[in-house]
C-alpha cells in the first residue's frame, strides 16, 4: 500500500430510501466527530419524496444528497456513491442511516490502516442501538462452505469487556466499513447483482483474495437501529437471501466446495425448507424461496458495476 497521508479525506456513504427521519438521526449524530476532513455524500435511493431540502436545511458539514431515480439496492447504491464522491479522497467509509456514530468512529477506524499497510478494510465494534450493551458485531467467523453461511462474533452477547481486543477477522460488515482508495481502485466496488445480502461478504472475499487484510477495530464503536430480532421473514427477503446464498459459493467457492454445498442445498436445505413453507401455507415465501434458486441457472457470476 501506498504510503498514507496525514489527516487524509475520508468519504462517508450513507443510503436513504424513504426513511429521512432515520437519516437526519445518522446525521445529527456526524455533528459529534472529532475528525473533519470529512464529507459525507447521502445517496437517495430512489425514495417517493425527494429529502434533499430537509437534509440541506439541517446544515450538516460538507454534506451532499445525490439522487438516484431507482432503488439500487445496498451493493448498487453504495456504488453511486462512491462514484460521487470527492476525486481527492482517500478514505471510503459506508455507514448505514440507520446508524449513529460516536465521536472519535473516524481516528480510530483509520488507524489499523497506519498500523499494517496490508489493511484493506475495517469495522467497528456494533451494538444494537436500543439495546446498547449488546454486541451485534465483533468481527465474523469464517464462512462455513458447507452450508454458505457464516456468524458474528460476539452476536446476541452483553458487552463486558470479552471482545475489547482489535484483530484481523474474516469479513467486513455492511453497516459500517472503511475501506481504502487503493482497495477500491484494485479491487473493485461491490458487485451490484447482490441488490441487498452478502454483498458485503463477497467485496471482503475480493478483497482478501487480492492479498488485502480486514479488521476489527474493537477501540470503534456504533450503534445499529436494527432489531435485536430477526422477526418474521418477507418472501422478499427469503427469495434475496436464497438467491445470493447460492450466489455467493458459485463466485467465491472451489469447484470441490460448491459441489459440496450444492450436495448439502440440495438434499437437505431444500426438502427441508420446502416442507416448513409448506406445512405453515406460507406460500408466498415458498414461490420466493424456489425463484431464488431458478435465478441461478439464468444468471452469470460474473459481477456487474
Amino acid at each position: 500500500m501506498k504510503p498514507l497521508k496525514d489527516n487524509p479525506l475520508v468519504s462517508i456513504v450513507t443510503l436513504n430510501w424513504n426513511g429521512l427521519e432515520v437519516t437526519l438521526e445518522f446525521l445529527e449524530s456526524t455533528r459529534n466527530l472529532t475528525y473533519k476532513n470529512y464529507e459525507i455524500i447521502v445517496v437517495d435511493n430512489g425514495s417517493t419524496i425527494d429529502p434533499t431540502e430537509k437534509i440541506m436545511a439541517g446544515n450538516y458539514h460538507n454534506v451532499k444528497v445525490v439522487k438516484s431515480p431507482v432503488n439500487l439496492g445496498s451493493a448498487g447504491g453504495n456504488n453511486f456513491g462512491m462514484r460521487h464522491m470527492s476525486p481527492h479522497y482517500d478514505f471510503c467509509f459506508q455507514v448505514n442511516n440507520d446508524a449513529e456514530v460516536t465521536p472519535d468512529l473516524i481516528e480510530k477506524c483509520l488507524q489499523p490502516f497506519y498500523d499494517d499497510p496490508k489493511v484493506g478494510a475495517v469495522c467497528p465494534k456494533i451494538r444494537f442501538h436500543h439495546h446498547p450493551t449488546i454486541i451485534q458485531y465483533a468481527g465474523f467467523n469464517k464462512m462455513n462452505m458447507l452450508t454458505g453461511k457464516t456468524t458474528a462474533v460476539g452476536s446476541l452477547e452483553e458487552d463486558k469487556g470479552q471482545h475489547d481486543t482489535p484483530g484481523y477477522t474474516h469479513s467486513a460488515h455492511g453497516c459500517a466499513m472503511m475501506v481504502s482508495r487503493e482497495v477500491i481502485e484494485k479491487v473493485g466496488m461491490m458487485a451490484e447483482k447482490y441488490f441487498v445480502y452478502y454483498d458485503e461478504s463477497d467485496w471482503s472475499a475480493r478483497i482478501i483474495k487480492a492479498g488485502y487484510k480486514i479488521f476489527y477495530q474493537a477501540k470503534g464503536l456504533v450503534y445499529h437501529k436494527e432489531s435485536m430480532s430477526m422477526g418474521k421473514l418477507s418472501p422478499l427477503k427469503v427469495h434475496f437471501m436464497t438467491r445470493n446464498r447460492i450466489y455467493y459459493m458459485r463466485r467465491n467457492a472451489s469447484m470441490g466446495e460448491f459441489l459440496v454445498f450444492a450436495g448439502f442445498f440440495g438434499f437437505l436445505t431444500v426438502p427441508k425448507t420446502v416442507l416448513r413453507f409448506t406445512k405453515n401455507r406460507q406460500f408466498e415465501h415458498l414461490k420466493a424461496f424456489m425463484k431464488g434458486i431458478t435465478w441461478n441457472f439464468t444468471n452469470s457470476k460474473k459481477s456487474i458495476q
